[in-house]
């Protein structure tokens, strides 16, 4: 046990080393000779303690300095320099008690499993028991937010465990499908009351499996990736989308490489736009979200009403749409879009005696490349979507326009006391792509010096990373503060905890963090779920 005692005493000194480099604001260069001096103890220290992979590392970067013959380091040169040291050091300090084969997952593109569940207790343990599989997991104890979200998270699974105190579950079911009965999204209910009167009530309100409890942790595993799997085959079967009755996402691509074999063959050129319907949350938030898809409906049969009989309209996701003109130009797409923009923002909608009037923005790309591949056309035509929105929306925007460019910038904050934690973090959020949206990124060491920088007066929106447990001020009561602010309308909340903090876990979400990760965390998994997060926000 006292090769342990200085196994925690040199990460002690890592994270003091990688504090004051990174952190302190004393200077904007590092000495090579420190750095090199560093290394040289970290390396005879790490051998000794039986550290062999600190060892073997230090060794290299060692080597690597000697070819890189540098007199000095900038702060962002060194911390790109030193990440797989802070990585390593973070993974044997905490993933010694976990199972390393856990599945990692490979893009952002997971399947996405919502579960809600009054039992923090049950729900750490059946989110850990589905991310065992690469699958991202968002969870929810409150039922008014787990609604919301289920419309906003899109998810591709549902899962809910009924046994809620003060309500009866299958409300959250009912509301649920009353709202969403055109679209599939397998839903699977959990309860400890597993009579065949449950089973039945379940069923006819819309279940697609039943599981009773106590759960059998690997039967549950193998029933949600069943219906996974259902999922994935129906989106791969289907070219209508549900709602709306125009053609959907996948069928999009499909057309797509059609018609650049057509643009390579004959020069047939074609124009894309990506329409966006402005402040749809809020028409959801305002009049519910039955009103929400009443608007997407009638504006996808308007938009097909109102088009030429060439053009082909598409549901992009959400509230996005895609419409294909083919052997048009961009100034004659911009000249459509914009006549069918005028005619749409005429149109009074009326919900309970109450009328508004819905715009949309608009970003149009003509392809006439044939090298361009169907992903290019379509992130072409999103950066002239977001100039429209930074234009003040309700407009048409030409991709070939010069100020096309104006981006999204979102502050993100990584509020944690170890310093490993931070510096790997900060590296994580550098290397993620968000295409277009600027991440503003920094880090602090307590909830204090966040409060005290002024951060969340910076305008745009805001992404906080935080720490749980921190001297000070814990991660709570800086969330707490943070949702008192008049700033917390803008600001989304990933927490960070640990793995038996149960009742934290509980106050987080009561008091509005969008999701949480149990420390030790798997960097890969993190880095796709904060992508996710960034994706849903704007």
């Amino acid at each position: 046990m006292a090769i342990e005692k200085y196994q925690n005493l040199l990460f002690e000194k890592i994270k003091t080393q990688i504090s004051e480099w990174f952190d302190l604001n004393n200077s904007e260069v590092i000495r090579n000779e420190d750095v090199y001096s560093f290394l040289h103890s970290l390396k005879g220290t790490a051998g000794t303690i039986q550290l062999g992979g600190l060892f073997h590392l230090a060794s290299k970067l060692m080597d690597q300095l000697e070819l890189k013959a540098k007199e000095q380091w900038k702060k962002c040169e060194l911390r790109e320099f030193l990440f797989e040291l802070v990585s390593l050091s973070y993974q044997y300090e905490h993933f010694k008690e976990t199972d390393l084969k856990k599945a990692e997952p490979s893009d952002n593109e997971l399947p996405v499993v919502q579960m809600v569940c009054e039992d923090v207790s049950m729900l750490i343990l059946l989110k850990e028991t589905l991310e065992e599989n690469g699958w991202m997991v968002m969870t929810s104890s409150n039922p008014e937010k787990a609604v919301s979200l289920y419309y906003d998270l899109q998810p591709d699974c549902l899962v809910i465990d009924i046994d809620f105190t003060d309500i009866d579950g299958f409300q959250i079911l009912e509301s649920i499908q009353q709202h969403n009965h055109k679209q599939f999204v397998p839903k699977v209910i959990l309860s400890a009351e597993n009579t065949r009167h449950t089973r039945i009530r379940a069923y006819e309100i819309g279940a697609d499996d039943f599981i009773g409890k106590p759960v059998d942790m690997e039967e549950f595993s193998v029933r949600i990736k069943r219906q996974l799997q259902r999922k994935q085959i129906f989106d791969q079967s289907v070219l209508i989308d549900e709602l709306t009755k125009v053609y959907n996402r996948r069928f999009l691509f499909d057309i797509l490489e059609r018609y650049l074999k057509d643009l390579e063959r004959t020069d047939s050129v074609f124009s894309i736009a990506l329409l966006d319907l402005d402040y749809f949350k809020k028409i959801n938030d305002t009049y519910g979200h039955l009103t929400g898809d009443k608007v997407l409906e009638d504006f996808a049969d308007f938009l097909k009403k109102s088009l030429r009989g060439s053009d082909i309209v598409f549901r992009y996701g959400g509230e996005e749409f895609v419409i294909l003109l083919p052997r048009t130009k961009s100034q004659e797409a911009i000249e459509v879009i914009n006549r069918i923009l005028e005619q749409f923002k005429a149109i009074e909608f009326d919900e309970q005696g109450r009328a508004f009037n819905v715009s949309f923005s608009a970003g149009v790309y003509m392809a006439d490349n044939p090298a361009e591949g169907s992903q290019d056309i379509l992130k072409m035509a999103d950066q002239a979507l977001y100039a429209a929105k930074e234009k003040g929306r309700s407009r048409v925007q030409g991709a070939n326009v010069s100020d096309q460019s104006a981006s999204n910038i979102l502050h993100v904050s990584v509020i944690d006391d170890d310093a490993i934690i931070r510096t790997l973090l900060v590296r994580v959020l550098q290397t993620i792509d968000t295409e277009k949206v600027e991440l503003n990124i920094k880090s602090f060491e307590n909830g204090e010096k966040f409060f005290e920088s002024g951060r969340l007066t910076e305008k745009g929106k805001h992404f906080l990373i935080l720490d749980g447990v921190m001297p000070v001020m814990d991660g709570i009561e800086v969330l707490d503060k943070v949702k008192n602010s008049p700033q917390s309308r803008g600001v989304h909340v990933l927490m960070l905890t640990g793995r038996k903090s149960e009742y934290d876990i509980a106050r987080a979400l009561k008091l509005g963090a969008d999701d949480y990760v149990t420390k030790p965390f798997s960097i890969t998994e993190l880095q796709a779920r904060i992508q996710r997060l960034i994706k849903r926000m704007f």
